[in-house]
């Protein structure tokens, strides 16, 4: 009886792992409200062939999206690079019908927003707008109807590089690994801008203890992420054209390691862009787009330092955003100045990446979410 027991709960979970399926969204620069905006792709975790299930029109530049913590409701900076123009948007995705349905719209409380992300408690969505540098919090309502802004902050400063850097400029919003601090890269000030949040106040911004931490002028810092172990952080800067490494806890970064994402070859005209780490954190990976458009990939030591592997031509130009997968088997490219996806199955053991499946052409293709229904 105990050996029919088991392979029932055995053969359970077997058709529990059969049935689920794993969606990639991606998001466009596409110019014009009338042509697909959102995209929805169902990605095989065979062969890594992906096959469209799902678009949405009559939405304007939606660059970069967001997930609610259980999948049902994804979210998009829109109206991104519009003049005088900004938004935030909400949808349903509903993975049984493969649907996914416009619910709400707000303003974006700055020009050209480019970053989103929601809290863990699904209560709170957090924009970060480029162009006048600011972030915005929106309350997330039951159905996934965002209420209009309850904190709207702005930044002025800049740096050292009067072109890039007349003003403060928000690149992202990241949640620590307790979602009680929230951290703001702002290529305009060379700055990691940090703030409380308080979910359980209708204001949840407060001032942190140590505001910011300065990086190194010049650097641009863009988007940011932590370890899976949440002791350590990481920031890629797009004009230095580096991963900064940091000590993490409470609230509290100490710079550890600052390594560049490109060999000694290359000098000058740094294009960096996004930053992930594997599932399991033991790899980094970074993009470059400009002269290299390739992934940089780094092994992370236990002290959470990186050591460079090598590097992966993306197949395409200007990798403005990638991700990978829950399990960590796949890394997928949003290259906009070729309209192309490109998928890379990841060898678990080396970090290493190969190409995989074939190339979707997206228009403009910006950003691009994954998860596992």
């Amino acid at each position: 009886m105990k050996k029919l027991f088991t392979l029932f709960i055995t053969i359970v979970s077997c058709l529990q792992l059969y049935a689920q399926h794993t969606y990639v969204f991606f998001g466009s620069f596409n110019w014009e409200k009338e042509t697909e905006g959102i995209y929805v792709y169902e990605l095989n975790t065979q062969n890594g062939k992906l096959s469209k299930i799902a678009s949405v029109s009559g939405i304007l530049n939606p660059s970069f999206l967001a997930l609610s913590p259980d999948g049902k409701y994804l979210f998009a900076c829109t109206e991104s690079k519009t003049k005088n123009g900004g938004s935030v948007s909400s949808f349903e995705f509903n993975p049984e019908k493969k649907t996914l349905q416009f619910i709400s719209k707000q303003i974006s409380g700055g020009e050209n927003p480019v970053y989103l992300t929601v809290h863990p408690s699904g209560k709170w969505l957090v924009n970060g707008n480029y162009t006048e540098g600011s972030v915005s919090v929106y309350p997330i309502s039951g159905n996934g109807t965002l209420e209009p802004f309850v904190q709207n902050i702005q930044f002025s400063e800049g740096s050292i590089n009067p072109e890039r850097q007349d003003r403060a400029h928000i690149h992202s919003t990241v949640f620590s690994p307790d979602s009680d601090y929230l951290f703001l890269p702002d290529l305009g000030a060379d700055k990691i801008r940090a703030y409380r949040f308080n979910n359980e106040k209708n204001t949840p911004l407060q001032e942190a203890e140590i505001p910011f931490i300065k990086t190194t002028l010049g650097a641009g810092p863009r988007h940011f992420t932590f370890h899976p172990n949440g002791k350590f952080a990481y920031c890629i800067e797009e004009m230095g054209g580096a991963v900064s490494v940091y000590a993490y806890e409470n609230g509290k970064m100490k710079p550890l390691q600052r390594i560049f994402t490109h060999p000694e070859t290359c000098k000058e005209d740094f294009e960096s862009s996004d930053v992930h780490l594997s599932p399991d954190g033991k790899f980094l990976y970074a993009s470059n787009r400009g002269k290299e458009n390739n992934i940089a990939i780094f092994s992370i030591q236990d002290d959470g330092s990186l050591k460079t592997i090598g590097y992966q031509s993306v197949k395409g130009k200007h990798p403005r955003t990638f991700n990978l997968d829950p399990s960590g088997q796949f890394l997928i490219t949003a290259n906009t100045a070729t309209n192309n996806v490109t998928v890379f199955k990841r060898n678990p053991e080396t970090g290493l990446l190969k190409k995989a499946g074939r190339k979707i052409k997206i228009r403009n293709v910006s950003n691009v979410q994954i998860r596992r229904y």
